[in-house]
């Protein structure tokens, strides 16, 4: 019996906003593709489409027409910098969470039938602690918290945290810290937000790493491109790479987790909850 390709799915996530996590998403997926590995990245924020706008991207279809039968993946799916893959999300579109049976099959058919071309699917999931955010972690095999030296981001990262193991089941995270101005700064912010979390929860968090604070990425927002791609000797894109690097050592899946068909699966039926 042949084998089935698994495929690394990393749900990228934040307590709050203005952490960066959207813009963390776009350039960890265009740095993975930079490494030859083909990515998708799902804009997992059904409510503001945020990837779209990041990239300046106007897409004919959406996941929402995908879901309601109006064209097929390959319709939906927009060429991003660096080869990557963009599954983008229609603003203000809930229709995720009332899915028929049909719709069910045919979103998990879908994707099945593109697993084979997938080496890593990256979700930019929305921020905060809603439904459809619980949704995408408990359907990952990894959960990338991104937090920034703010004591609200450490405080809600915990809100989140706590949402996800004690209610949820999952009980190891990654932890990226964006916006630091030294690496001491990176590794201090990570044990803080460990010491908090121990004192309460029975979690595992490992740290990823650091992005440091760049203009850059602002000059490269304004222009609505990545910064890995406009900017690529910049210090914040030499720390993504590092992070990618880190990231495709990561041990692929080999259980059900793995499959891309079970992704859908497990997001779709949490979401019918």
């Amino acid at each position: 019996m042949d084998s089935v390709h698994s495929v690394q799915v990393i749900a990228v996530t934040s307590g709050k906003g203005g952490v960066g996590k959207s813009t963390v998403a776009v350039n960890l997926s265009l740095a993975l593709a930079k490494r030859g590995r083909r990515v998708v990245l799902l804009d997992g924020d059904l409510g503001l489409a945020n990837i779209g706008v990041l990239l300046g991207l106007t897409p004919k279809y959406t996941l929402a027409d995908l879901i309601d039968g109006r064209c097929e993946l390959s319709d939906v799916l927009l060429l991003g910098p660096g080869g990557m893959r963009i599954v983008p999300a229609s603003s203000g579109n809930k229709s995720m969470a009332n899915l028929s049976p049909a719709q069910h099959a045919g979103l998990i058919q879908a994707f099945s039938d593109m697993a084979d071309s997938i080496d890593v699917l990256v979700i930019d999931t929305a921020t905060g602690i809603g439904e459809s955010v619980v949704n995408f972690a408990q359907a990952s095999q990894e959960v990338l918290l991104v937090v920034c030296d703010d004591p609200a981001s450490l405080a809600d990262t915990y809100a989140l945290i706590k949402l996800l193991s004690a209610g949820h089941g999952i009980h190891r995270f990654r932890v990226l810290v964006n916006m630091v101005h030294n690496s001491d700064e990176g590794h201090y912010l990570f044990t803080k937000l460990v010491n908090l979390v121990n004192r309460f929860l029975d979690v595992s968090l490992h740290y990823l790493g650091a992005i440091p604070y760049d203009e850059h990425v602002r000059s490269a927002g304004r222009m609505q491109r990545a910064v890995c791609e406009f900017f690529p000797r910049s210090k914040c894109a030499y720390a993504f790479n590092v992070t990618a690097q880190k990231v495709d050592a990561w041990p692929l899946p080999s259980n059900p987790r793995g499959h891309i068909e079970f992704f859908i699966d497990q997001l779709v039926s949490h979401s019918r909850r």
